[in-house]
């Protein structure tokens, strides 16, 4: 487990992961180049003037690279023109052409652009048969050696003509080889990048970038970690595209992308990045580089003190045990803590927080719906009067002495030899982990490491003061943040502050985090996709007819799909799935599995809610 740990260079200082460059036009991925970001049409390919317009919009927004979905070979033929016609616009931004189940497009594309991403799962097989195959059996050789006809001869057509690939692994499209011998897991995801990397270097062929994808955040996560590990341990150095599928739109959508590509930014993953959101493709420029900013930052700062990580559990989730005091720890949900000191409380509509830090003098002005929620105040102004308001303290201040349970605002510098022993001598406190590190993510995962190995298993609550930013930048920069700590187990509860920010904004910013990171679900969750020329509906005016329809229910994964080329595998989390069948016709699945087939899209969100409801998953709204 040791070696396996080194998926990146160290978890207490930032450095960005050591690649090998790879030319992409006049674009370079990887090597000590900045992080590149990138974006992708959702023009009909045929369309050349459509296609071209939004590869400008792209462009201008400060898009790098423009990925354009290549179904077949109209399809790749066509991406002359398109390049053209962005040359004639003085328009340079390189082109990746997106193939799914057509080796014969990929060809064509390779000697037109300058990249060409293929998905292991599609490129040979054509579609899923879900066949059973079993691991070393003539079958499964026999996919080995389709994979090598098909891939060889295009590898020799990409050397010769100087285009770069991107071998694009999805959650959602493993191979029936791959899901016979690995199930939908990590492991699969990552043999099945593997074994085409491997047919590679055996080529000699340089210049590949590569990605693995999931909607499931965790999963996304731990599996490049898995690839990072397997790539070291086999001497390859590949730049890596990240990015969460499906992540959806609007509040929802950043944060789960936020979540995701940032725990792999903060340990310095990542050569490229896009984020998908069911949005204007433009849209997503602005969120990729807010991230690629905020970590950018972080070059050259003072290292975090290392501690032993043999607790540490990179590669699956792994929640740090700890001991319930008041409603935070034990087996209680990941709480939600809002600072409202100094603040006007808006409660109406808002999400209600487990915790709320108030001043004294701000008790009685609280909602009368907060009733049952847990209060803190400054330990100064405490008086021993409610079993629902409980002292905050500083670690300067007489807190051992202090009878019964309290809050204690704590740094990882604050963890002294003796701070350790007091905490061994009092249990029932909750720690509101707070950081001044310029990183702040591997400050709290040594935090985190140190208290796993002192055997110290207080409740921690995850808790950070942002200066003034925009909401969406408090929103993304929290989420980059913390989400890496709760994707591997740590962290009990969540308490942000911004300067600028409103009550709402911070607790439904906190609920979103826990949600996006997968500890806690409060709210449907949406799994759509951006769209691309593969799509057979208007994604994004659907999406919002779901989410009308649908968004007061809790708890539920509802997945809005453009097409079945990764539909079924990305939504396996989902409850329910909304899927492009044809121009114009939708198939509902439950579970994965087909219930409706061909519906008419104009009746299909009717039908979605009377499937939702003959499951029992409905409820009506509460006015």
């Amino acid at each position: 487990m040791k070696d396996q740990l080194n998926f990146c260079d160290s978890y207490f200082q930032y450095n960005r992961l050591k690649t090998d460059p790879v030319n992409v036009g006049n674009v370079i991925i990887g090597g000590d180049n900045p992080v590149i970001i990138q974006s992708m049409t959702t023009t009909n390919t045929l369309d050349t003037l459509a296609t071209v317009e939004q590869g400008i919009k792209i462009s201008e927004a400060g898009g790098e690279l423009v990925r354009i979905t290549t179904q077949g070979r109209r399809e790749a033929t066509n991406l002359e023109f398109i390049k053209k016609g962005l040359m004639e616009r003085n328009c340079t931004v390189p082109l990746v052409a997106d193939v799914h189940f057509n080796p014969a497009a990929a060809e064509i594309a390779a000697t037109l652009i300058e990249k060409v991403r293929i998905n292991p799962g599609n490129f040979t097989g054509g579609a899923k048969k879900f066949k059973e195959v079993v691991a070393g059996s003539e079958k499964d050789q026999e996919g080995l050696r389709q994979i090598r006809e098909k891939l060889v001869p295009f590898l020799r057509l990409c050397q010769k003509h100087g285009t770069a690939i991107r071998i694009g692994t999805n959650h959602g499209s493993l191979s029936d080889r791959m899901m016979s011998k690995f199930g939908d897991t990590p492991e699969g995801m990552v043999e099945s990048c593997m074994e085409y990397l491997r047919i590679c270097k055996e080529e000699d062929f340089k210049n590949i970038v590569l990605s693995i994808k999931s909607s499931n955040t965790r999963v996304m996560v731990h599996t490049v970690r898995l690839l990072v590990a397997a790539m070291k341990r086999e001497d390859m150095r590949y730049p890596l595209h990240l990015g969460v599928t499906e992540a959806g739109s609007g509040e929802d959508g950043r944060l789960k992308s936020a979540v995701g590509i940032g725990a792999l930014l903060s340990d310095g993953i990542g050569d490229t990045i896009r984020v998908s959101l069911t949005e204007p493709p433009e849209n997503e420029i602005p969120v990729a580089a807010m991230l690629v900013e905020h970590y950018g930052k972080r070059a050259g700062h003072v290292p975090v003190p290392p501690v032993e990580t043999d607790f540490y559990s990179p590669f699956k989730y792994q929640k740090r045990s700890t001991h319930q005091v008041v409603n935070v720890g034990g087996e209680m949900p990941a709480a939600v803590v809002v600072d409202v000191r100094g603040k006007p409380i808006i409660s109406e509509g808002m999400e209600t927080p487990e915790i709320v830090i108030c001043d004294h003098d701000q008790l009685s002005g609280l909602p009368e719906s907060w009733a049952d929620v847990i209060k803190v105040v400054p330990a100064e102004s405490y008086e021993d009067s409610s079993s629902v308001v409980y002292p905050l303290f500083e670690v300067d201040e007489n807190w051992i002495s202090q009878e019964g349970a309290l809050f204690l605002e704590c740094r990882n510098s604050d963890l002294t030899a003796g701070m350790k022993e007091l905490l061994k001598e009092k249990k029932n406190v909750v720690i509101l982990l707070e950081s001044d590190h310029p990183n702040n993510t591997a400050d709290r995962r040594a935090f985190f490491l140190t208290m796993q190995n002192e055997g110290l298993t207080h409740p921690v609550i995850v808790s950070q003061t942002y200066d003034e930013c925009t909401d969406e930048d408090f929103q993304l920069k929290s989420a980059a943040d913390s989400g890496l700590l709760f994707l591997d187990g740590y962290g009990d509860g969540i308490a942000l502050t911004g300067f600028l920010q409103s009550v709402p904004i911070m607790v439904s910013t906190g609920f979103g985090i826990l949600q996006a990171s997968r500890v806690r679900f409060s709210k449907t969750e949406y799994i759509s996709c951006p769209g691309c020329g593969r799509t057979l509906f208007d994604l994004q005016s659907t999406t919002a007819k779901v989410r009308l329809q649908t968004g007061h229910l809790k708890g539920l994964k509802i997945a809005v799909m453009g097409c079945i080329v990764n539909g079924i595998g990305e939504m396996a989390d989902a409850d329910y799935g909304y899927v492009g069948a044809g121009p114009g016709h939708i198939s509902l699945f439950r579970n994965r599995e087909l219930v409706r087939k061909n519906i008419p899209e104009s009746a299909a969100v009717e039908e979605l809610v009377q499937l939702i409801k003959n499951n029992g998953d409905w409820h009506d709204p509460v006015d």
